[in-house]
Parts: C-alpha cells; structure tokens; sequence
C-alpha cells in the first residue's frame, strides 16, 4: 500500500578539498581524518546532489515524501532550486512532503554542515562527529490520505500496553491527516494469528492470557496494524511490532521484570567504525548484536545519540534493556536549549514503541565544562518534565561525570542516576568504587544508582607481566574487570550497569596514551576483528554458552623463567596441558583460573573444559625484542608485547 524507493545510489559529493566525486550514501567525510587523532578532522559544509527521474504515483490520489533517516549534523534541502527543508540534529529520522515540487527530472541537493557553532549538540564530547548523510535516504508514497508523516520523524502510531492479571489492555494511538479518521486496528501475535480488533484513532484493547515480553529468554513480540479507511476500503496501512512487559527500579533491589529480580549487566556502544564512520550497513549492526549477545549482556547503553532504528529493532528481537538518550553533552550551550528539545521529541516520538527502551537519558557528563550552572539547571527541568509528558511509562535519567560531586544538585532532578566512574584507571584505587557506592547509597537510600561508565583502556598489541594503572595493556584491562564484576556483586542495589565500552572508538581529540584518536575501552578493537580478554572475563560471567579461554594469547614473548597462566571459562572446572603434558587442574574462582609454568623456550599451551578446547602458543626470550618496543610516553620497563 505504501511504495519506498531507494536514493542510496549515484550522488555527486563536493567535499572539503572541492573535489567531486561520486559517492553511495552510507557516506561520511570523515572516515579517515576523524579517527588519526589531532583533533584536526575536517568540520564544516559540503554539498550532495543527485537526480532522479519521476516517481509513478497519482497526483490526485497520493501524496510523495523525502526521507532522512540521520544527516549529521545539519542538512538544508533543495529540491529543483526550491530551498524545502531545515534540520539540526545529526542522529534522528526527519522528513518533507515534496509531491507538488516533482518533475519529469528531479535535481535533489542536499548540504551538510558539522562544523563548530553554538546551538546543535554535540559540540564537545570524546567521540568524533563526523559529518555527512550517513543513513539511508528514500522517497516514500502514500495515499494523499494518510497515516501522519510529519510529527517530529514519528511513525504516526502509538502503542501503550499494561498488563492487568494474566491479561494486557492495549492502548493504540493514532494520527492520519483527516479530521475524522476512520481507523481498523489489528493486534496479531508471533504467529501471525489476530488476538484483538476493533476500530477508532485512539481504542484500548485486551489480548488475553498475554505472552510477555521477558528480555533474554522469551522475547515476544506482538504486532498493530492499522488501516485508514474511506467507504470501508482501506487508503494507508502501518504496522509495528511492540511488547507487553512491566518493569521497575528499586532503590533497594536494583532492576524488576515482569515482577522478579533482573540484574541489569551490559554494555555501552558507540556505533562508528574503522575506515566507515557512521556510515554502517545492517550486516554492520548484525555482528554489533552478535557480538553484545555473546557475552550474555542483558542490558545496552546506547550512548551518546540516537542509533539507527534498526538497531533498536534488534534489541527488541533479542530481548536486549536498553537507556536511549540525546547527545546533551560536555557543556551547557545556552543557545542550544531548542536543540536539546527538538532531539529530545525526535528521540521519544520514534522510538515510543520499543519494549527495550525502558529510560529516557538527559544529558551525560553536563558539568565538565558548564559555566551557566542556573540556565543548565533549568534546562534538565524542562526536558525531564517534557519526558514525563510525552512517556508517562518511563522514568528518565542522567549520566554523572565523576567529578559531580553525590550532593550536585544536577544528579537530583531525573528520575534515576547513573555515574561515569574510572576509579582504578584515571586516579589509583580500585577499592575506591567500594567506598563511593556505599556512601552515596548511605546518604541517598531511596534513589535509584547505576553505574553508566566504568572501563580502562587495553589494547591487543600492548601486554605485561606486571600490568599497571594507565599502561593500557591487555592484562591492566583484564584485572580492572575483575575487580569491578566482584565489586558489582557486593552492591546488588545497582539498577544498571554498562561497560564502557563494547568495541573501541573513534576520539580524534585524543592524542595521549595508546593510538592517537582512538578510544581503546572496548571489549572488542574498533574493526571488530579481536575480542580481547576482557570480553570472555564477561562472557565467563554472564553467558551460558560453554567456552574456555587462554588469557595473554598475544603476549608470546615473555621474559621471566616462570609465567602465570590465566584462564576464563564458564565451566566448573578446567586443565592445562604444556606441550602435551598436565600442568594442573582447578575449580577457580569467579570464573577465573590461574597455573604457574615454567617457561623455557617455546611451549603449546591447550586449555580443556568439558568439552571446549582452547590453545596457543608462548616462549621464553632473553630480552625484550626491539621491534616491540613501545611508542615514546610509554614505560618501557614493564611492557613487551
């Protein structure tokens, strides 16, 4: 009934040399410079065109609209000569009717702008923006009556479920461009087979003995389907899949679904890549999921921005609990209140109908920089107060820097709470995380606390058998996450908590320790090539998929005559075998198993639990070998690879 076409293909792309090349969108400017570091990526306007001939539709019965699904970070839109369109925020969906501005041939230009200013988030913050149309692009036509396209990037339909008993009440909300729309609603289940019907724009309606919604397990979707009627024929249809599920944070208890104690343990993504921007396929987000799944993660940030919707989509599929947010960011702008308002709307009126999505998040590390502490104030009250009224279902909440202090008055206005803390990588003191949890759960006992951020930097190529605070090692990486899930363990108040981060990203900004430009807190590297240790001390944890892993695999050359072999496996009890023979056996501890070996020349390590298998090899070498040696501002003396 409605009819999509593509205008991915063949655009003429003026960049920042003046060059123009051709180009498929997915595109960024910035795939290269926006992840060498420096800080000296290319910010500013360039200019897309294409040309597509006349769509077949009816003008006098159908309707025709332009479709950007995230140009970052403004776009101003012409189409044959005709300026249509004005857009700041560069991660949401937004849209133009253009049916009476079409030809026989069509000239579509598109200028993109991330250039420094002082009213778009974000402006600062520890990833890089890069510019360009980055998602899809499509003309879509619909009936000249229809189902609304033009309330904030929305799908026109709103789906509210509450469960009552064994049963759910459904309400269904719609908008068509009529007065009076005449509106057939359907309510099917996994199988296709209709649970409830009935008619009306707005019609609450009840699917008995309800199959919920139940995160990793069971997550059941149910689906709406709407159709506009004239004279009893349908003109529009729109569908969405949605979920029936309750939930709740304790202060006390941490995270409730469905009405029992479900721990909230995940992870943070950021979803650019090596060589590719933002500019992501689906196979892309595919193997994003699938990664996060491996490791049992039941929970996602997904910071700073809105994600693709189809990675929402995922989430729901797999039973992923996730916090959305806007990239309010760094610092205040007082220009910028209009911005974080519009992408606020843009956030919850798309995304509404997600079971995963179960917090609003207002802004992440505000007073890094902020100087206007009252207008800033006053801005987290409007957009926590605009959130209650457009979602009354979901609480809202924050992410803290850790230098906000537990008394700042900006951790107090949402809902819920949740601090950025790197206690044990930036400052000294693992131990520290202790004492912070317990004193803000001391003083505040009735407010919900999550842990947003918490990781260190590891990196594949960097190792030691003395690991350190800051040395971004492999091993340092592995320890810091040991600590942190026992520490986790002895506060189960915690609402959430999430990794950062998932997969290593691009910070241009950044010029000291490890890569330039590269943020190196991922439990996967950037090209999602390498799972380093840190993500099987994870998945050790939290998934049940039987696995052994050998940690270290990378650090074959090492110096000492007896080394200490870790493993991470899920199983109950694993060996080591050097070079065929038995070194030893062990029950381990939170999932972590450790055997002291004589090293001298080269030995086969293989690991073996139950019936999972891991090997590798290591040697014993005199002196470290120069080709390994660090880059300059390392320490030297206690990191060989």
């Amino acid at each position: 009934m409605r009819e999509s076409i593509c205008l991915n293909q063949a655009w003429s792309f003026h960049g920042p040399t003046g060059t123009v090349e051709t180009v498929d969108v997915p595109h960024t400017w910035n795939a290269v410079d926006g992840q060498d570091g420096g800080n000296d990526y290319w910010r500013g306007t360039c200019t897309y065109e294409r040309s597509f001939p006349l769509p077949s539709f009816d003008p006098d019965t159908q309707a025709v609209y332009l479709e950007f699904q995230g140009v970052n970070a403004t776009a101003d839109v012409a189409l044959n000569g005709q300026d249509i369109l004005h857009h700041d925020g560069g991660y949401s969906t937004f849209r133009t009717e253009v049916t009476g501005l079409l030809r026989a041939d069509n000239h579509l230009v598109v200028k993109v702008d991330n250039s420094v200013n002082d009213r778009v988030y974000p402006q600062k913050a520890d990833f890089t923006f890069y510019g360009g149309i980055y998602r899809d692009v499509r003309l879509l036509i619909v009936s000249r009556h229809h189902f609304d396209l033009d309330h904030f990037g929305g799908p026109g339909l709103r789906v509210t479920p509450k469960v009552d008993g064994t049963d759910a009440k459904v309400r269904v909300q719609s908008w068509a461009n009529v007065t009076e729309p005449q509106v057939a609603v359907a309510l099917t289940d996994a199988q296709g087979n209709l649970v409830a019907r009935g008619e009306g724009a707005d019609v609450t309606l009840t699917i008995s003995d309800v199959h919920l919604w139940d995160g990793l397990e069971d997550p059941y979707l149910y689906t709406a389907t709407l159709q506009l009627l004239e004279d009893g024929k349908a003109v529009d249809e729109i569908s969405c899949p949605f979920g029936v599920r309750t939930f709740r944070m304790d202060p006390k208890e941490g995270f409730f679904l469905n009405g029992r104690k479900y721990p909230l343990h995940g992870v943070s993504r950021h979803q650019d890549r090596k060589g590719l921007g933002n500019a992501l396929s689906r196979a892309h987000h595919d193997e994003d999921m699938a990664l996060i799944r491996e490791i049992g993660a039941n929970t996602i940030r997904l910071a700073h921005y809105q994600h693709d919707q189809y990675f929402y989509d995922l989430c729901d599929k797999y039973g992923m609990i996730v916090w959305a947010e806007i990239p309010y960011i760094s610092e205040h702008l007082p220009n910028g209140r209009e911005n974080t308002i519009s992408q606020m709307k843009e956030l919850i009126v798309q995304n509404y109908n997600h079971p995963c999505i179960v917090t609003w998040g207002l802004s992440n590390e505000i007073t890094i920089s902020t100087r206007q502490k009252a207008d800033m104030l006053d801005n987290h009250h409007v957009l926590n107060d605009l959130c209650h009224h457009l979602d009354d279902t979901r609480p809202t909440t924050l992410a803290c820097y850790a230098m906000c202090g537990p008394f700042n008055r900006s951790a107090h206005i949402s809902d819920l709470v949740s601090w950025n803390l790197y206690l044990g990588w930036y400052v000294p003191g693992l131990f520290l995380n202790d004492l912070w949890m317990s004193f803000f759960h001391l003083v505040y006992p009735k407010r919900c606390l999550g842990y947003s951020e918490y990781g260190a930097e590891g990196m594949p190529n960097l190792h030691s058998s003395r690991p350190r605070r800051e040395d971004h090692t492999e091993e340092y990486q592995a320890i810091y996450h040991e600590y942190m899930l026992k520490c986790f363990q002895r506060h189960p108040y915690l609402w959430a908590t999430h990794v950062w981060n998932m997969f290593d990203f691009a910070a241009d900004a950044r010029d000291q320790g490890g890569e330039p430009g590269m943020n190196h807190k991922g439990l996967v590297t950037f090209d999602r090539k390498i799972k380093k240790d840190s993500f099987y001390l994870y998945k050790a944890h939290w998934s049940k998929e039987p696995f052994v892993h050998i940690c270290s695999r990378r650090y074959v050359d090492r110096p000492e005559s007896t080394t200490t072999v870790k493993l991470y496996s899920n199983q109950p009890r694993v060996a080591l075998y050097a070079n065929g023979s038995l070194v030893g056996e062990s029950s381990g501890k939170d999932h972590t198993f450790t055997f002291q070996l004589p090293l001298e020349g080269e030995v086969k390590l293989e690991a073996v639990a139950g019936d999972c298998r891991d090997s590798c090899s290591i040697r014993r070498v005199a002196v470290p070998n120069p080709a390994y040696q660090l880059r300059k501002g390392m320490n030297k003396s206690q990191n060989w690879v």
